[in-house]
């Protein structure tokens, strides 16, 4: 065989390192799968299967945009990231989803044309976050949300904004940003004139650039502008500026568009243009903001702190090394957390012996997370136009530091009041005002406004009553920001991660996105009595973006959690401690990358033992103290970039054999140690390549088997990767079967029952009764909402839901545990019922004018086929109490039975043993009872 030339191997690799990356998921497939979810929800023998929201609500979730009534302020809709539309007509006192019957919760942007009642959205989150979901187009609802149609543009994924003219709602125009981790043609600015049946691209720059924001004049649609944005994200690296980031304007309502943010135009052109803001005044007057990404003057740059800094080490000669003053190296050294080891004397015995140079001294400190924010960059810019965007001038003279810092890719609007042309508004982190057109600014910010802003309404009748959306939910104000209101009372948490004790009640740990770690009960109301003693039940125990917890089992006060990138602590509830324990390398050593959710795991053979996953697996003997590396790097080595890549993402240890553990990473790599990490084995060659592995999970039922899960969301890849291994990952087979195409995030056992799995993806949540070989989707009140994660209550019999966008979600699957393969040729099979507590109180009122309480039961049997049943309950002399017909569907039934007989049942009874309520209804009494359903019967026993 002909050997390769060099030049020709190189050349093979750069086309199979391109040509093997993993694909976006063309736009075809994505509407082709919109089909297969609602024919997966409307087939599965589960859809009956009831799920309950248990919260929490009041840390709320990202807000992305509002749409306020102008004629009715108290009426306004509130866009999630990932959690739906959300209407409130009491001014945020309640509110009501209206998109739970969309194929999707991915909100990008708002619209409503008031007078007709039109509601637009647009989804997929114009944000660049890690989790900003892609959206499947346009949605349109002229019923508030009981039906939305489709309007179009399904390969956008993230839409920028949309702007209807007011006199006629058939003329819209939308600027879409585009892909997020791929290039595509459907972005640019689109314009409709018949309602959104059919579309014209009336902009298009390139393939990476697209529109992210779009305003008008208020006075007149005809003129617009449109913020475009060349934008590279990619799972190891951000770069959120280019040539093409510009602004435009149009004359003629989006028809035709001119870019006016050139040379001598005073904006900035160029590479380091970033993302950019609008708003409009009039004609003449607008404001912009920009996150300009060129580097700040050399002489301009911010004034560094005294003392020895991490670049003088860079270059610093040995000897010069060793001459430095003690005091003032060991003052670096303990103040950028070098290990208790490493001071003065020893790190110079180091250097001396030429065991390490003084530049490693630097290298420790320098991760993607740190060169993100060393970059010195110019940032936050208000700007002005008063010619109509001909000419722009800045309007401040000094740096807005500490608005944007790092992340403008994460932020970008700018409001003016239509009250006043010098008033203006901004966010970033803190949420600013300025009334002097942009010269000074003071800050809005308050105790009860979370950080990072993403959304604000000023009522133009009223231009002191703001309301403001941000990653904590939503605020009003009627004082131009000086005291704000807090409405938060929707379940719309991003979850990364669930967890639970064994306590009983039992409770549910989980970390949020930018909203901390929380805890609380399982069984806690879900509503507003907490008001009145002002202990709501759920408790935050660490801030940040909260990440993985793990319980010791021994002592359910010692919690092991923390925040993003790898920042994890060890909690002790009873005690109110916390203890800081991230594993550190060694000086001459790299940092350890941290993914952002860094994975981390107790082990179940010792509580003590706690495992760590960063680039490579590290492990505690004595719960976090001191720390180990029992593995070389797990992953490819990383790449270069700004974002911490090359990482480990999730840890198994098998439950049969201690030191038997598994490690998944960010690049695709799964390995195997079978000996606690003194030799490993990649198990993933066979598998797709440069995925996330999202899950690896050692089985409890057989020590060979292993699932894999893993997710191609980072490459705009939205296809199924769920695998079993039953010879320790040798060999690998797909079980995918039933799942609509959509990334999976987890997959777990159920704990009784071998046969059956759980798995979780970016918009349901499935159950397969067969290891996997058909999968069956939940639906019952579930939303089609990003399920990040899902935990199992063993002694309770609850699988819990981790979304991300809708709080934690509860469903009694012990009746799933009892499934059997005969159950689908037996027509019926009726569960067995927990006692019921009798109560005197049945059919009580506590006024003439309140509704009376009665018991509620759940009655569930599975039914191999549609057809309408009828239930039965008897008392133990076989008579007739109650009688109903049910419209049964294929599978898994719940009936809600309320304990009532009926009165002519009762008439002929023989023993007359009711219970008659106050309300003069009938009801159960104390006694066993059937329940009779076709051919199949179980009891009921009221104590």
């Amino acid at each position: 065989m002909k050997r390769l030339s060099f030049f020709s191997s190189v050349f093979f690799l750069f086309v199979f390192s391109v040509f093997s990356q993993p694909k976006a998921t063309p736009a075809q497939d994505i509407e082709k799968s919109l089909i297969e979810l609602e024919k997966a929800a409307s087939t599965s023998i589960v859809k009956q299967l009831p799920f309950e929201n248990i919260g929490p609500s009041v840390m709320s979730g990202r807000v992305v945009d509002l749409a306020v009534n102008p004629d009715n302020p108290t009426e306004f809709y509130v866009g999630y990231a990932s959690g739906g539309v959300w209407h409130t007509t009491n001014n945020g006192t309640t509110f009501t989803p209206i998109m739970d019957n969309s194929p999707t919760q991915n909100v990008g942007v708002l619209a409503v044309h008031w007078p007709t009642r039109t509601i637009w959205v647009g989804t997929g989150e114009n944000n660049s976050s890690r989790s900003s979901y892609a959206g499947i187009g346009l949605l349109k609802s002229s019923d508030n949300g009981k039906t939305w149609q489709n309007m179009g543009l399904p390969d956008s994924h993230h839409i920028g904004k949309i702007a209807i003219n007011s006199a006629n709602p058939n003329e819209v125009v939308v600027g879409v940003t585009g892909h997020l981790y791929s290039p595509n043609k459907e972005r640019g600015i689109y314009k409709t004139s018949d309602g959104g049946n059919t579309w014209q691209q009336t902009l298009f720059i390139d393939e990476t650039t697209g529109i992210i924001d779009l305003q008008f004049n208020p006075k007149n649609f005809n003129v617009m502008y449109a913020a475009a944005w060349t934008k590279d994200r990619k799972a190891w690296n951000f770069d959120g500026s280019g040539n093409n980031s510009a602004i435009y304007k149009s004359t003629d309502a989006g028809a035709t568009w001119t870019k006016i943010s050139v040379e001598k135009s005073g904006f900035p052109t160029g590479d380091g243009v970033g993302r950019i803001g609008l708003a409009v005044y009039n004609d003449d007057i607008l404001y912009a903001i920009h996150d300009n990404q060129f580097r700040r003057p050399k002489s301009s740059e911010k004034s560094k702190s005294t003392g020895l800094q991490k670049d003088d080490f860079k270059n610093m000669s040995k000897d010069a090394f060793l001459k430095l003053d003690d005091k003032e190296l060991n003052n670096f050294l303990k103040a950028n957390g070098f290990q208790e080891k490493y001071r003065a004397e020893n790190v110079k015995n180091l250097v001396r012996n030429d065991n390490v140079k003084p530049a490693d001294l630097a290298t420790y400190l320098e991760d993607a997370n740190s060169l993100l924010f060393d970059t010195e960059v110019i940032g936050t810019e208000i700007y002005k136009s008063t010619d109509g965007g001909q000419t722009w001038a800045k309007t401040h003279k000094d740096y807005l530091d500490g608005v944007y810092y790092s992340y403008g890719y994460y932020f970008g609007h700018i409001y003016v009041s239509p009250a006043n042309q010098d008033h203006i508004y901004f966010y970033g982190v803190p949420i600013l005002k300025s009334k002097d057109g942009g010269k000074t600014f003071k800050s809005m910010d308050a105790e009860n406004v979370h950080v990072d802003h993403h959304s604000l309404w000023i009522n133009p009748q009223n231009p002191n009553h703001l309301i403001n959306g941000n990653d904590g939910g939503v605020n009003i104000t009627y004082d131009d920001g000086n005291n704000w209101i807090k409405n938060n009372s929707t379940s719309v948490g991003q979850y990364y991660y669930i967890n639970v004790d064994n306590q009983e009640p039992y409770n549910v740990y989980g970390g949020l996105q930018d909203n901390g770690v929380w805890v609380g009960p399982h069984n806690a109301r879900n509503d507003f009595r907490w008001h009145q003693s002002g202990d709501y039940p759920w408790k935050s125990i660490m801030g940040g973006d909260g990440m993985q917890v793990q319980i010791d089992n021994r002592n359910p006060n010692i919690v092991y959690t923390g925040f993003q990138f790898g920042n994890y602590f060890r909690i002790d509830r009873e005690k109110g401690s916390q203890t800081y324990i991230q594993p550190k390398h060694e000086l001459g050593e790299s940092p350890y990358r941290f993914n952002w959710q860094t994975p981390i795991l107790l082990s179940a053979h010792n509580q003590d033992i706690l495992y760590y996953g960063g680039n490579k697996l590290m492990r505690s003997m004595d719960q976090g103290n001191n720390w180990q590396a029992i593995s070389p790097d797990l992953t490819k080595g990383g790449k270069k970039g700004n974002v911490a890549y090359g990482t480990l993402t999730t840890i198994s240890e098998s439950p049969f054999e201690f030191g038997l553990i598994y490690t998944g990473s960010d690049d695709g790599l799964i390995y195997i140690t079978k000996n606690s990490g003194a030799s490993w084995d990649n198990i993933s060659k066979n598998l797709p390549q440069d995925l996330w592995v999202s899950r690896v999970v050692a089985s409890q039922h057989k020590k060979e088997r292993v699932y894999a899960a893993l997710n191609g969301y980072r490459w705009d890849n939205f296809e199924v990767y769920i695998y079993v291994s039953e010879d320790y990952g040798n060999t690998w087979k797909s079980i995918t079967n039933g799942i609509a195409l959509s990334p999976v995030n987890v997959i777990k056992e159920d704990p009784e029952n071998e046969n059956i799995l759980y798995a979780g993806t970016d918009n349901a949540a499935y159950v397969s009764f067969d290891k996997g070989e058909n999968w069956h989707m939940f639906s019952e009140g579930l939303p089609k909402v990003a399920i990040h994660d899902l935990v199992i209550q063993p002694k309770a019999k609850h699988l819990l839901l981790g979304t991300h966008g809708r709080s934690i979600y509860k469903a009694d699957i012990s009746n799933l545990q009892s499934f059997k393969a005969d159950m689908l040729t037996t027509s019926t099979t009726v569960f067995n019922l927990d006692e019921v507590r009798f109560s005197p109180r049945w059919g009580s009122q506590r006024s003439s004018w309140s509704d009376a309480f009665e018991p509620n039961i759940q009655v569930s049997f599975f039914s191999n086929s549609e057809e309408t049943k009828t239930i039965t309950i008897l008392n133990e002399q076989n008579e007739v109490l109650f009688t109903q017909k049910f419209d049964s569907q294929k599978g898994y039934n719940v009936w809600n039975y309320n304990l009532k007989v009926d009165n002519e049942a009762v008439k002929k009874l023989k023993d007359n043993n009711v219970h008659t309520g106050a309300n003069g209804g009938l009801y159960l009494n104390k006694g066993t009872y059937i329940v009779k359903i076709g051919d199949s019967r179980t009891t009921i026993t009221i104590k």
